[in-house]
Order: C-alpha cells, then sequence, then structure tokens
C-alpha cells in the first residue's frame, strides 16, 4: 500500500498518518513514514523529538556526494540504502524525515531537490512495505512517474471554507499527475452540522470523519505518541477498513 496524505496546515494529517502507521504495523507490516512536510512534526505524534532527527535534505555532504555540486547533477543518483541507513527505527515502523527544501535567496535548490525526488520516487516504486508519505498541501515531492505507484491520496480536511478548498486544489493538483484515487477524511468533527457542511461543499468521495479530541492535545502537551489515544486509534481504524475495500478503492 502506498498512501499521500495532504491537507492545509493544522488540520491533523500528522495524526492520521502516524496511526495509520501504527495500525499496519500491528498487523505485523513492515511500515516506512515519511515527513514530507516542511514544518514537519511526525516524530513528535510517534513520541520522539524531532530536535534528535537530522532532515535528509539537510545532510549536505551526502546529497554532495550523490547528486554532485558545481553545476553538475547526477539527475538518477544512488538512494536506494537511505530508508536503512538514515531513518529512526521505531520497532516495525521506519521513520524517514525529508525536511524543507530551501529556495529563493538560500541559494540553488536543484541537489536537494533531485535527491528528495530521487528518495520518493524510489520508496513508492521500489519498495514493498506499507509507505505513507505526510506531505504539505502541495504534491512537490511527487512527480508523475512517482504519482503512478500512489495507490491513494487522502485529503484531511475540517469544518471551514479554507480547508475545502485547499482540498479541492490538491484533488486538482493529483489528478494532473495522474492521481485517480483522491479521498476526503474529516478531522476534528463536533457535531452532525459539521459534517454536513463538509459533505455539502465538497465533491470528492469521503472516507469518514474523525472527531475532535481533547485527549489528543493532552498527549502532545506530553510529548507522547498519539497512538496512545485508543478513541483516536479506533476511528482512524475505520478509516483504514475502508481503504482496503477493493470494490470502494
Amino acid at each position: 500500500m502506498k498512501i499521500a496524505v495532504s491537507g492545509k496546515g493544522g488540520v491533523g494529517k500528522t495524526t492520521i498518518v502516524a496511526l495509520l502507521g501504527y495500525l499496519y504495523k500491528e498487523e505485523g507490516k513492515k511500515v516506512i513514514l515519511v515527513d514530507a512536510d516542511t514544518n514537519g512534526n511526525l516524530a513528535s505524534a510517534l513520541g520522539y523529538r524531532s530536535a534528535q532527527i537530522t532532515p535528509v535534505s539537510e545532510m549536505k555532504e551526502l546529497i554532495e556526494e550523490r547528486v554532485g555540486s558545481g553545476g553538475i547533477f547526477k539527475l538518477n543518483c544512488r538512494v536506494d540504502d537511505i530508508p536503512e541507513e538514515y531513518s529512526l527505527n521505531l520497532e516495525g515502523m521506519r521513520l524517514l524525515v525529508i525536511g524543507g527544501v530551501k529556495r529563493g535567496g538560500s541559494g540553488c535548490a536543484c541537489p536537494q531537490n533531485t535527491f528528495v525526488r530521487n528518495l520518493i520516487a524510489s520508496l513508492m516504486l521500489e519498495k514493498d512495505e506499507v509507505v505513507i508519505l505526510d506531505m504539505e498541501a502541495g504534491i512537490e515531492h511527487l512527480g508523475r512517474a512517482t504519482a503512478k505507484a500512489v495507490e491513494v491520496m487522502l485529503v484531511v480536511t475540517e469544518p471551514g471554507m479554507r480547508s475545502i478548498n485547499t482540498a479541492l486544489e490538491i484533488e486538482r493538483l493529483a489528478k494532473d499527475i495522474g492521481i485517480e484515487m483522491v479521498f476526503v477524511v474529516g478531522n476534528k468533527i463536533r457535531s452532525q452540522k459539521e459534517i454536513s457542511f463538509i459533505e455539502d461543499n465538497i465533491s470528492l468521495s469521503i472516507l469518514g470523519f474523525i472527531s475532535y479530541n481533547e485527549g489528543l492535545i493532552e498527549i502532545d502537551m506530553k510529548g507522547e505518541a498519539v497512538f496512545s489515544n485508543k478513541k483516536a486509534a479506533e476511528e482512524v481504524y475505520k478509516i483504514k477498513k475502508r481503504l482496503e475495500i477493493k470494490d470502494f478503492v
């Protein structure tokens, strides 16, 4: 299973990624979680401090060795060893933090972009594990070739037009590069009115809804893993089971 999870910042996609990964791991599957969000905090959602992990995009010596420098770049650089060598092993799950690729006045980002794109493509096209990408609202890390390996794009949204509009834009971008299976997960739901709001304002197929959960806020304050919250795990489990219904997907 190859899943990309996207959505407007703050909608709870990282929590859902962490819970999905945990549920697949509990089934005995090998799981690779990829934090591809510039402001990623997937490590924190898994109960680890992000500061302990160096993002791959900041490994300058490694990138220079694999991609090159001075304006001459290897477009097909070696990345197959990265998941094993540079990920955090979480007893059945591996966490790989991509980090942000600097732009604008920070200098040429070509080496980092080349390396990251090759890495994501390798994960999606060559790995047999369950791979779950925690992405930004954009789809910068997914090229057309990589998109063919994405089985499902989950767009997490909360009740609100900004979140809805972001979801619709993600759908457009995803389909532009060939991702057909784009579904919505409604998060932070407090009432039937909010469910109806999402249903009335979005045309995408909806996998399900996850309720607002004060317990997750307390877990975040303590720095604990989100899957210690039983209610959240049960609700995401229902989302996962719907993903596995072949007639639906």
